[in-house]
């Protein structure tokens, strides 16, 4: 049904601002008014065109929304990536969350709190989404996720790298059956680099990037802010890198690969300084114990399950914080290399601006500034594999192209500028 209603909207609209964009030179505004993409107004329920499968609504209606008709494969767990898929949920796409059989998202079971037996971690950044559960390591069920992103307009995923690809589902993989894909991965550090294979959670992210360090009183420790927010900050930058990503292939008519990364856990105090240890699953929690040489406290039924490490959480993180004081830092990181579970040290401004994953990750960027000299600054957190973001321009100084603006955008001549400039109502600032 949804292959046949996919199938049949292509066909009406010639592909549509979303599913075959031609480049803009060639298509015009043509594409931004065809009815089923967009309007709805040849949509039915029964032909897919709308979002969340209630068909699109009809021409001129004002519940028209900016994203009705496009296809969301939704492959994430936890919060940032169901976060970002959420709000283009809201948007109008149709968000088609695939889970693993049984338990489905991690965060089903992350609780308490409960909305009876439903996590509210859970709840809150899933709404306006289909869900189907997939055995992705079945070669039936990632035959079926090629399918899905074969008529889907944008795929995101949140898996270490390398893993999908070993599914036959990497980037790679599915640009040769749907080179239109706009392809979103959500990673700890990125797809390349010296820490690619960690997993990472928000507080991972928020110790390795200095927020836990600057967070708190000045001489207290480090402090994890309330809520999650590396994953909700990552869950924006992807939601607005998806938007760029649309309206990337609108202009060229090819899909591209965007790389997001963040550069629930517990700080522990080392030997030495901090270490931050996220155990996201009854198998993660197992695996730190190992790690910690503790298994009789994975063996122990009052730390079975999430919900009852949470009702006995504080004698739980007595028993780790006495075992990760006995080693440094930098004992614990090796220990942990290659676990599969989240970690990462509390790095200080120093540390973060000097550590070999933002500098490999172009997460600072160096400029010349017309008065301050050189420069560096925090660059973004996102990859396009079409383009890249560089040669970035400094901070303007305040009026530095007032003269460029109004010749290049407003078609002033140069004797009403300065007559602009002589009276004061602009002023343009003379860079030396």
């Amino acid at each position: 049904m949804l292959r046949a209603g996919l199938g049949r909207r292509s066909r009406l609209c010639g592909g549509g601002l979303w599913r075959s964009p031609r480049p803009a030179a060639a298509s015009g505004s043509a594409s931004l008014r065809c009815p089923s993409a967009l309007s709805g107004a040849t949509a039915s329920p029964r032909n897919g065109g709308g979002a969340r499968g209630e068909g699109a609504p009809p021409a001129g209606a004002s519940n028209v929304k900016p994203l009705d008709a496009v296809k969301i494969l939704d492959l994430t767990r936890v919060l940032a990536g169901p976060f970002a898929t959420m709000i283009l949920g809201d948007l109008g796409a149709e968000v088609i969350k695939v889970e693993r059989p049984g338990a489905g998202d991690d965060t089903r079971a992350w609780g308490p709190p409960f909305a009876g037996t439903e996590s509210v971690y859970f709840l809150s950044v899933n709404r306006n989404k289909k869900s189907i559960a997939i055995n992705m390591k079945d070669s039936k069920g990632a035959k079926l996720i090629r399918e899905l992103a074969a008529v889907s307009d944008v795929f995101v995923e949140n898996y270490v790298p390398g893993k999908l690809a070993e599914m036959g589902l990497g980037y790679e993989d599915i640009k040769k059956i749907a080179p239109h894909i706009v392809y979103c991965s959500i990673t700890g550090y990125g797809q390349t680099g010296p820490m690619v294979q960690r997993g990472g959670y928000d507080s991972i992210a928020a110790a390795v990037s200095g927020l836990m360090h600057i967070t708190g009183h000045e001489d207290g420790e480090p402090v994890r802010p309330g809520v999650a927010m590396t994953d909700l900050a990552t869950g924006l930058y992807t939601y607005g890198a998806i938007m760029a990503g649309l309206l990337q292939r609108h202009k060229t008519g090819k899909g591209l690969h965007i790389d997001c990364n963040l550069l629930s856990s517990q700080a522990f105090k080392t030997k030495d300084g901090y270490i931050v240890v996220g155990a996201g699953n009854d198998q993660q929690f197992v695996t730190v114990c190992k790690i910690l040489n503790l298994p009789e406290v994975s063996k122990d039924s009052r730390y079975k399950t999430n919900t009852l490490r949470v009702q006995n959480r504080k004698e739980l993180i007595d028993i780790l914080s006495t075992r990760f004081s006995e080693k440094a830092t930098i004992e614990w990181l090796q220990l942990f290399e290659g676990s599969g579970v989240p970690y990462g040290p509390i790095n200080n401004m120093q540390q973060v601006f000097s550590d070999p994953q933002v500098l490999h990750n172009g997460l600072v960027m160096e400029m010349n500034h017309p008065t301050a000299g050189k420069i560096a600054v925090p660059g973004p957190g996102v990859r396009y594999s079409e383009f890249a973001v560089s040669h970035p321009k400094p901070p303007p100084l305040v009026g530095q192209h007032t003269v460029e603006i109004l010749k290049g955008m407003l078609g002033y001549e140069d004797d009403a500028i300065e007559e602009l400039l002589r009276t004061g109502a602009v002023a343009q600032h003379e860079v030396r």
